[in-house]
């Protein structure tokens, strides 16, 4: 599919001089936007009276929204490295928002059909595109630090809702003056109506800002000081190239989609539940006052620990290795849910930490999977492959959902659940943890014959990257 000129890969290519710091900016500017995805619990439950429906039809809005980031990050993915940055962007930003604007027409008209099409849909078709579109442009800019430049751009989409989440109140508060954000008070419908109108167009205006200063390096740029030939030195790490249809064949994709959809539908396990679980987690204790004080500010709380694990542990993965983060988010994870399940209801303090160290490390996973990507598979196609490992994430966010409240449905009913009926969908976590910990440990070097000729060209690679076979 060509894109207009000014969208062209070629009339990106930076200049000699250019100052690569300018890059994480730029997809900050869309991450941060489409990390609105996080804040839906906002005006959850203002959509379920304004649709006279439940938690779970309107939770469908989200869930639709992740399959559509997995599924359009696959699907596009090599049109995203094939046309760079800024056309992806663009049209990340384009979809994004008129997800938002149909689905303020949905709410406004009371279609719930047009909700799910516009943010579920369209708006999933944005996330996705929009997720991936910086993440080969700045392993590139970044060939010596690949980690912590993707954990400072995917840090946004963690961070997103810490902005969502109060400009969302404040909107409605302003669309509707009976809301005043406090629990207990429901903004009405128009004023969702009004929000997703606001969010759309601010966030087309933003997202646009980060396509049009977005640049991709020469072919032969390298940073000052950096010499290509250490890389090798590092275990896992390959200075050969895997094209995109070549890295779906091979034993350590699948292997990380494995160790992906582990690590986040135990992460879901958590956000999926935040503020009903740590007061569930309390109601039988003289603490039960404390955690209902403690709810609101839990899942603010949970935010910061998603967004700063993106950028620390992915940060530190540069000098430990992904294959070694990995086993601490997996084998440490897995120790931390088996002590929240039997320990976390003792102390209140107790179980923020432990919940609060998890969701760095689901957060943490997400950052750094590119840059393991990057090791195992070269940069020639990393994007286009990312966006085919996102599938896993599309797995997860129906998985994840799905066992927390299978097991709490059949434990009893949503207000008078306590600690003890949360135990068996944790254990399922811990279960989960322990394969994606044996997947990392299968993980090794890709084999040559997936290696792509020394004859490709990565100026013209982009030209035709499916055109591409094992030698």
């Amino acid at each position: 599919m060509a894109v207009p000129s000014f969208l062209a890969r070629e009339r990106i290519i930076a200049k000699p001089g250019f100052n690569r710091w300018l890059i994480p900016p730029a997809a900050l500017a869309v991450h941060l936007c489409i990390g609105q995805a996080y804040a839906t619990s906002v005006y959850k439950a203002a959509l379920v009276s304004h649709f006279d429906s439940t938690l779970t039809a309107i939770g469908v809005i989200f869930s639709i929204a992740i399959v559509m980031l997995g599924l359009s990050a696959a699907v596009f993915g090599t049109w995203v490295d094939r046309n760079g940055p800024r056309a992806a962007m663009f049209t990340a930003a384009c979809f994004w928002s008129a997800g938002f604007l149909v689905g303020s027409l949905g709410i406004a008209t009371e279609q719930l059909w047009l909700v799910y099409l516009g943010y579920g849909v369209i708006g999933g078709i944005g996330l996705g595109i929009g997720y991936i579109s910086p993440v080969s442009t700045l392993i590139k800019w970044f060939p010596d630090r690949p980690g912590l430049a993707t954990g400072m751009a995917i840090m946004g989409f963690g961070g997103g809702a810490l902005i969502a989440s109060p400009l969302s109140r404040q909107l409605m508060n302003w669309y509707d003056p009976a809301y005043d954000g406090t629990v207990g008070t429901t903004p009405s419908g128009n004023s969702v109506a009004g929000l997703f109108l606001t969010l759309g167009l601010a966030y087309l205006v933003f997202m646009m800002f980060g396509a049009f200063i977005v640049r991709v390096p020469a072919d032969d740029w390298k940073p000052t000081g950096f010499d290509p030939s250490t890389v090798k030195q590092k275990a896992l790490v390959t200075t050969e190239s895997v094209s995109a249809a070549n890295a779906i064949k091979t034993p350590q994709f699948w292997l990380l989609w494995t160790v992906l959809f582990c690590n986040v539908t135990a992460g879901i396990g958590i956000l999926e539940q935040a503020s009903g679980m740590i007061q569930d987690f309390f109601r039988e204790g003289g603490t039960s006052a404390v955690a209902a004080a403690t709810a609101g500010g839990f899942v603010g709380l949970l935010s910061l620990f998603n967004m700063g694990g993106r950028f620390v542990w992915s940060s530190t993965s540069d000098f430990i290795g992904r294959k070694g983060i990995y086993m601490v988010y997996l084998g440490v994870g897995l120790v931390l849910y088996v002590l929240l399940a039997t320990v976390g209801s003792s102390a209140v303090w107790l179980f923020v930490v432990l919940a609060a160290i998890i969701i760095s490390f689901y957060g943490g996973g997400f950052a750094t999977i590119p840059a393991y990507l990057r090791d195992l598979f070269g940069t020639y196609q990393v994007g286009a492959i990312h966006g085919r490992l996102l599938t896993a994430w599309a797995a997860a966010g129906i998985a994840g959902p799905l066992i927390v409240n299978g097991v709490l449905d059949s434990r009893g009913t949503v207000g008078e659940l306590v600690a003890a009926d949360y135990r068996p969908a944790l254990f399922i976590m811990v279960g989960l943890l322990a394969v994606g910990f044996v997947a990392n440990l299968l993980v090794k070097p890709v084999a040559a014959k997936w290696h792509q000729p020394h004859a490709t060209n990565p100026a013209t690679a982009h030209a035709d990257p499916e055109r591409s076979t094992a030698r």
